[in-house]
């Protein structure tokens, strides 16, 4: 059953999460004030979701909407800085979206940055990076070879695709 104030508050806190991520000019670093913004934002957000999550379980399409639940995904792909939260959204994830209740694209994303977190290689190849040398690319992903299977069967364009437009964004 869809709980509209649920639903509203996670959009609104994607909203945030967005403005904030969205006012660093491109290729430029973050002044103090700002990081400190963004840290602030996803820790709230982060215990925001804790708090829903220990009450309803991961807030699917029938609880709060498709909209609402990408909101809830996204929350959970930013709060970095609670890796063991990350980790424990994975099952509870990857339980919704075989139930139908999350896009499995958004599960591919969270497997990636809890790995890459860890300092292991990425499967889906979603996670870009500054390079040591100036450049900017992927994490290391495992098993190249079968990249686009793996991608496919989340919903997700080929890597060639997908690397071209993060290039793009990039660069601005």
């Amino acid at each position: 059953m869809l709980d509209p104030e649920l639903r509203d508050e996670l959009l609104a806190r994607m909203e945030r999460d967005q403005q904030v991520r969205l006012s660093v000019p491109v290729g430029e670093p973050l002044s103090a004030e700002l990081l400190d913004e963004w840290d602030r934002v996803d820790s709230d957000n982060t215990e925001f979701l804790k708090r829903v999550i220990d009450e309803h379980g991961w807030p699917g399409h029938d609880l709060v909407g498709e909209r609402a639940a990408q909101a809830a995904w996204l929350l959970a792909q930013h709060a970095d800085r609670d890796r063991d939260f990350q980790r424990r959204c994975l099952p509870l994830l990857r339980d919704a979206v075989a139930r139908g209740q999350a896009a499995a694209r958004h599960l591919a994303y969270l497997v990636d940055r809890v790995r890459v977190g860890e300092g292991r290689p990425q499967v889906y190849g979603t996670q870009y990076q500054q390079t040591a040398e100036g450049g900017f690319g992927p994490h290391p992903i495992e098993d190249l070879e079968h990249l686009d299977q793996r991608r496919a069967e989340m919903g997700l364009e080929p890597h060639a695709g997908y690397d071209r437009h993060m290039r793009q964004y990039e660069r601005g």
